[in-house]
């Protein structure tokens, strides 16, 4: 049900129309239950941080009850998701967010995936999965302190369950078990196959937890499952300490699948856009050109000296808007929102897509426009509308690294190859496939090397 309400919203005409009428915050009602929408960049802005706390709950749906048990970060609320999302902070802190050490990790894949494109010579491929497998190196060397290689099977079963999890989001079957949970779960399906897929994360980062603990926790910590198997072991007597496994494995799997799906998605949306759009490619490769040695490493500092690169990357997450309206919120105490009264419990709904599309805050908001974040001497400008990672205590709390792989994987495809469709192909689907994020159709892009 939340999905497929969700999704409508991604098609924007329904809410804006409402909010034409309404205001942008008003009352939507399914069934029994109010769900408040905030609807454009102001009312977004204002309800998710006048009083942050008041709507920092979050609504467990009964798919999402049955998978993550109310355990780990993404799908948790109260005091269960304030600790567990404020020791992730501080250990992804620990583990280099925001430092050099970390970013090398994503320049070490980012070669990874030129070489695999290089090694393809040319020759129409579909990108996506190189993409998702590079990405997920990534964090899989910040959870478990360790790669993948491109032939290990068991690596690609995981991306596999992954991209599965995220399909189902959103499908019939799906919003039927949110209505009808008490009888779902006594019939076959692919809600079935779904949660067996979540089962199997689970079981792949049981297995590595227990490697860990087969070796020992060393004196200099090297990934998050060591961070996490001391941090128990610290707080065992704590009254009301929740760092057990059972909350470590659904806070890595929140880890990966949140640093995984979406910024592969939001990089394969950009290569094409790249593709629908030569005339900003070869913008985009001018100025890497101008700026950059032809095998310097590539940083996150160099974007400052890159403002029309920066620009796009911003673009592409912009008109992409992956993650639409953002998952629901739940007022975990009497508030009130905007000057409206609101009682403990109430479900807000904050319409990120709205933010991202603002007509008042975008110049051509339905236009793929990298002209959007610059000024007019072409620097670059930050936009307060730019809310791809929400808002508020709910923020995504690995934006930084999202951040910084988007703009070094992109900056080092951009530099090393030209995209473009494959000889005879001329049409280009820019429509989203709508799921658990809203995804590229298939398709295949030729690399040439430049």
């Amino acid at each position: 049900m939340w999905e497929r309400w969700r999704t409508s919203f991604h098609l924007r005409a329904g809410p804006v129309s409402l909010a034409k009428i309404h205001g942008n915050i008003f009352t939507l009602w399914f069934g029994w239950a109010p769900v408040i929408v905030l609807n454009g960049y102001q009312a977004v802005k204002d309800g998710m941080t006048t009083h942050p706390e008041d709507v920092s709950g979050r609504l467990v749906t009964p798919f999402f009850r049955a998978m993550a048990k109310g355990k780990g970060i993404m799908l948790a609320t109260g005091h269960t998701w304030k600790q567990q999302r404020r020791f992730a902070l501080r250990t992804l802190r620990d583990l280099g967010l925001g430092k050099r050490g970390l970013e090398h990790r994503v320049q070490e894949e980012a070669h990874y995936l030129v070489a695999f494109f290089a090694s393809m010579k040319g020759k129409p491929l579909d990108p996506s999965f190189p993409i998702i497998h590079s990405i997920s190196n990534v964090i899989c060397a910040v959870v478990f302190g360790h790669r993948f290689s491109r032939e290990d099977e068991g690596f690609h079963e995981l991306i596999r369950a992954t991209e599965h999890l995220f399909k189902f989001g959103g499908s019939f079957i799906h919003n039927l078990y949110e209505i009808f949970p008490w009888l779902m779960c006594h019939l076959p399906g692919p809600h079935k196959k779904a949660l067996s897929c979540y089962d199997f994360l689970s079981s792949f980062t049981r297995r590595e937890i227990r490697m860990h603990m087969e070796r020992g926790i060393p004196d200099e910590r090297q990934d998050f499952i060591d961070f996490y198997l001391n941090h128990i072991d610290k707080s065992k007597d704590e009254p009301r300490s929740t760092y057990n496994e059972d909350n470590m494995v659904h806070s890595i799997n929140d880890l990966f699948l949140g640093g995984s799906e979406t910024t592969s998605t939001t990089l394969n949306w950009g290569l094409l856009y790249m593709v629908a759009n030569p005339d900003i490619q070869e913008k985009v490769q001018k100025e890497l050109d101008a700026v950059l040695g032809p095998s310097q490493l590539i940083c996150y500092e160099d974007r400052k000296e890159l403002p029309y690169t920066n620009a796009v990357v911003h673009e592409i997450q912009r008109f992409s808007n992956i993650v639409s309206v953002g998952m629901p919120r739940v007022c975990v105490r009497n508030t009130t929102l905007l000057g409206f009264p609101l009682k403990k419990g109430t479900i807000v709904f904050p319409n990120i897509a709205s933010s991202l599309y603002d007509p008042e805050q975008w110049e051509t908001p339905q236009q793929f426009n990298p002209g959007h974040f610059l000024d007019k001497d072409g620097n670059f400008v930050s936009q307060e509308a730019f809310l791809p990672f929400s808002i508020g205590h709910r923020v995504c709390l690995g934006e930084h690294l999202a951040r910084t792989e988007l703009f070094i994987f992109f900056a080092n495809l951009l530099r090393a190859f030209t995209f473009r469709l494959p000889e005879g192909v001329t049409k280009i689907n820019t429509e989203p496939i709508l799921g658990g994020t809203l995804q590229p159709h298939p398709y295949r892009v030729c690399a040439i090397p430049r």
